[in-house]
């Protein structure tokens, strides 16, 4: 799968604002008064532990946003598998700005190798099956944009990505609207001809009152393999099916061979462990 770039523009404003929240109002004031104006140095990112990379381009904007000067070279690219000890890129420029900017460029390049180590897992997992992992709307706030970029790096797919990309008619929504079927008419007369329309059901028969109905896709919520299987069954191809709820690398795989088109996993985003990735010095 190709891996295209976040645009820098997306990528400016969750940088600028993670320096900012570290230089505060006087900077880094432990790198000015330690660290000689003109002195320059070459380090290394290398990781700790085997995982798979993503947020390269976060990490260099981090640190040319706090000196131009300073220039990375990338070893591997976003997307790759990496082994503890790997070197991930060389960075060499003005101590100082390097200094300053490390501790941001590391929490963006480990917390989105996170991200995408533990996708990458849960893909290696289902392999072999139909079923695509995608992720959810619960992510950091601020940080959406890359920690689904992150997803993609590790081989996942992307759900919707805001309200207002697509309709999703959840248990409240259906609770409120009086019921499923009055829920999905009421989406379908409001929503324009572009806008793709999902459900979340918990039960078989609220799912054959979606599909007779008429929806793209179902979110068959926290049902077991063997419902699944029947859920499918019903569909017939009719709709994309969607399992969620619960899901881990152990239960993965029996919930894919229900033959569902998409695993969705909240805490791939919201909970996934950051990878240990460190930054050490080469040359003074």
């Amino acid at each position: 799968m190709l891996l295209s770039p976040l645009p820098k523009l997306i990528l400016e404003q969750p940088v600028r604002a993670a320096l900012m929240e570290d230089l505060g109002l006087a900077g880094d004031i432990t790198s000015a008064t330690v660290i000689p104006a003109d002195h320059r140095s070459t380090v290394v990112m290398a990781a700790r532990k085997p995982g798979v990379i993503a947020g390269l381009d976060a990490a260099e904007l981090a640190f040319q946003l706090i000196d131009p000067a300073i220039v990375m070279s990338r070893h591997v690219p976003d997307g790759a598998s990496v082994k503890a000890g790997d070197v991930i890129a060389t960075i060499e420029g003005p101590s100082r700005g390097l200094l300053t900017a490390e501790r941001t460029a590391l929490n963006f390049v480990g917390h989105l190798s996170g991200i995408a180590t533990v996708t990458a897992e849960i893909v290696a997992a289902i392999s072999g099956t139909r079923a695509s992992v995608v992720c959810t709307r619960k992510t950091t706030p601020g940080l959406r944009a890359l920690e689904k970029y992150a997803v993609r790096a590790g081989g996942g797919m992307n759900h919707r990505f805001a309200l207002h990309d697509a309709v999703l008619i959840k248990d409240n929504h259906v609770a409120i609207a009086g019921g499923v079927a009055e829920a999905i008419r009421r989406a379908k007369a409001g929503a324009g001809h572009m806008v793709k329309i999902e459900v979340e059901v918990d039960t078989l028969e609220q799912l054959r009152h979606a599909v007779d109905i008429g929806v793209d896709a179902v979110l068959l919520d926290n049902m077991t393999p063997e419902e699944l299987r029947e859920a499918v069954a019903i569909v017939k191809g009719r709709a994309i099916t969607e399992a969620s709820g619960g899901i881990t690398p152990s239960s993965a795989a029996s919930i894919a061979g229900a033959g569902v088109d998409l695993l969705s996993i909240g805490w791939i985003t919201h909970s996934a462990p950051t990878l240990d990735i460190g930054l050490d010095f080469v040359s003074p």
